[in-house]
């Protein structure tokens, strides 16, 4: 089977038991192989036809900066989980039937450095599947302390006005014509919800779009809290990009929002 290696993937994150390491971002560095079939990308160089792996790489960053892992062993399979989650409904992406993956932590130790290689392939994984109102829930991998779920908002649905009083909620967009808050929201723009604070997001489009969201701790229904929509608008908070520029800007002609003073998406 062909291979893509994405190496030195780093970010700063919450991993480890001692108290330090949880009051402290550290340096984690990702190193990853994929197998996946390229021949049909090959042929056609069309980049729907592989992976896309500087899409992916900022995803994995968004996980390892936002799900805060006790564990090096915990995030690497969840990172496996994710990597080798099918592709959407409709995609013509290939799946991964493969990977192999080391997680370092460089800044660890004063003598050493820990980490850990693992392989894993896609048949060993399934994943539960729960329908919603809006569409679907893909979860990807929960324990006790978080909950990582692939959200797909169907065409013309909602996932309602809502808040939470006890989960801290990380969301990143992946889809390219959802609303967030009434605005076009970018594609690969991650937002922090603070609690109680109200979002909503919706699909005016023919396509079925995604949300990579994790929850800590895990997804609670009860803490799903539906709000009324304030005839003012939803207030919007910032954004952090995890994509290259050229994937920023939602798709379809005239699409302009603004999220905040720092943060500005280019008309198309």
């Amino acid at each position: 089977m062909d291979s893509i290696q994405l190496k030195g993937i780093t970010a700063q994150s919450i991993l480890g038991v001692y108290p330090s390491e949880r009051d402290q971002r550290q340096t984690v560095v990702l190193d990853v192989t994929l197998l996946v079939d390229t021949r049909a990308a090959a042929a056609s160089e069309d980049l729907h036809l592989t992976v896309d792996y500087a899409r992916l790489g900022g995803e994995l960053r968004f996980l390892l900066t936002s799900c805060h892992f006790l564990l090096l062993e915990t995030a690497a399979e969840a990172l496996c989980r994710y990597v080798l989650l099918p592709p959407m409904p409709g995609s013509q992406t290939p799946r991964i039937t493969g990977v192999h993956m080391t997680l370092t932590k460089p800044e660890a130790m004063a003598a050493g450095t820990p980490s850990l290689t693992l392989a894993r392939e896609a048949t060993e994984y399934t994943y539960a599947q729960e329908s919603k109102d809006f569409g679907w829930v893909d979860v990807i991998h929960e324990s006790a302390s978080r909950g990582i779920y692939r959200l797909r908002v169907a065409p013309g649905r909602t996932i309602q006005t809502h808040h939470h009083v006890r989960m801290q909620e990380h969301e990143l967009v992946l889809g390219s014509g959802l609303l967030l808050q009434g605005a076009p929201a970018p594609t690969g723009t991650a937002f922090r919800w603070p609690r109680a604070w109200a979002h909503r997001y919706d699909n005016p489009t023919d396509k079925e779009q995604a949300i990579l969201c994790v929850d800590r701790p895990r997804f609670m229904p009860e803490d799903e809290i539906l709000t009324p929509t304030p005839s003012t608008g939803l207030a919007m908070v910032e954004g952090v990009s995890y994509y290259p520029k050229e994937h920023e800007v939602p798709y379809g002609s005239g699409l302009c929002s603004v999220f905040s003073k720092k943060f500005i998406a280019t008309c198309v």
